[in-house]
């Protein structure tokens, strides 16, 4: 199965194999890693495919442009998925543009984190977090 895929860098679409993101694989433009230290906005078509292939936990962070705790938020979540780059795959999910994630997520508040590992979630939480109870959540799950 083929994935586009956005550099989180330079925001170049990359056709992926699903196959391939436990190679963690570099962008065709930029040639930085393509899955680790930034944050990728994903869509219901490659987010099925990167829960069941990747390798990492995937944490996601479910929000919307008009919120003002996600946005508050959104810096942490970039800075954590530099800090811990290789570790866990992270992941955002725009709740306005992609309603049928959250729908099929049960996602009833924003910003919501979870934590997938192996296509199966393992834990959420709702409401924005300081950088220090974001990490000592995510370290729970490696």
């Amino acid at each position: 199965m083929s994935l586009l895929i956005e550099c989180p860098h330079c925001h170049a679409t990359n056709r992926l194999e699903a196959s391939r993101l436990a190679e963690l694989p570099n962008c065709g433009g930029c040639h930085q890693p393509i899955l680790a230290g930034a944050p990728i906005s994903v869509t219901s078509e490659n987010l099925p495919a990167i829960l069941k292939h990747s390798k990492l936990p995937v944490v996601i962070d479910f929000w919307a442009p008009w919120c003002g705790p996600c946005q508050t938020f959104g810096p942490t979540f970039a800075a954590t998925a530099q800090a811990m780059a290789g570790k866990v795959l992270f992941v955002k999910v725009d709740t306005e543009a992609q309603a049928a994630l959250g729908q099929q997520y049960k996602v009833r508040s924003i910003p919501t984190l979870a934590v997938f590992e192996g296509g199966v979630e393992l834990e959420r939480v709702s409401g924005a977090l300081s950088a220090g109870q974001f990490k000592a959540w995510l370290m729970q799950f490696l």
